[in-house]
């Protein structure tokens, strides 16, 4: 598997992906975002179209993250966030975002590294970020987590089990597939599970 940041935006080129295997495919067209690619013998698999936030020039936003539907389940979406992840932070972006509407992409996304932040947006999507931070209300933080009755607001707290499964708790109130409640089911109770590593054969434009 080959993975490639192919350009910053807003330069980026426009993707022809088939739209009977990908979600999104028609915002890849678009050359006003950055973009990056997953390949298998010459094929993509997978790709993302990122672009910087319209009023804060150190946070990049993942806007659109897709991967082949007979692919996934085998954790190319993870390290392809993860290799825009550490480029975007080797060429200097503070902090990125994303938001997601399903349990299986806020799931992605924790194995990229990123955590939930409490934030939802106007359409009920979950905001998570790299580096994770979130803010913890003591209602459901450990005792660790709070002095004196105080939120948590740490680097780690996106990671802990608590934000990890606040945001799973936002899914599960919704009218939701069954596959994805089984999988919610599956979660109850449990940690983040362990960060892509990145470490991949990867290309990038600097």
């Amino acid at each position: 598997m080959d993975y490639e940041l192919l350009a910053w935006p807003p330069d980026g080129p426009k993707l022809r992906l088939d739209h009977t295997r990908f979600s999104y495919a028609g915002k890849f067209v678009m050359t006003n975002t950055g973009k990056a690619v997953a390949r298998e013998d010459d094929t993509t698999v997978g790709a993302i179209a990122f672009n910087e936030d319209r009023t804060d020039e150190n946070t990049l936003w993942l806007r659109y993250v897709t991967v082949a539907r007979d692919r996934r389940g085998e954790g190319i979406g993870p390290e392809l966030v993860a290799l825009v992840r550490d480029r975007a932070r080797e060429r200097g972006y503070d902090r990125l975002r994303i938001a997601v509407n399903n349990p299986f992409a806020y799931e992605a996304l924790y194995r990229a590294g990123f955590g939930y932040t409490g934030e939802t947006t106007g359409i009920a999507e979950l905001v998570l970020e790299y580096p994770p931070t979130a803010t913890i209300d003591s209602e459901t933080a450990a005792p660790s987590d709070t002095a004196n009755g105080e939120s948590a607001t740490s680097e780690a707290a996106g990671r802990t089990r608590d934000a990890y499964q606040a945001g799973l708790d936002e899914f599960r109130s919704r009218d939701l597939s069954d596959a994805e409640h089984s999988f919610l089911d599956s979660r109850c109770g449990s940690e983040p599970p362990p960060e892509a590593t990145g470490e991949t054969d990867a290309e990038s434009p600097r």
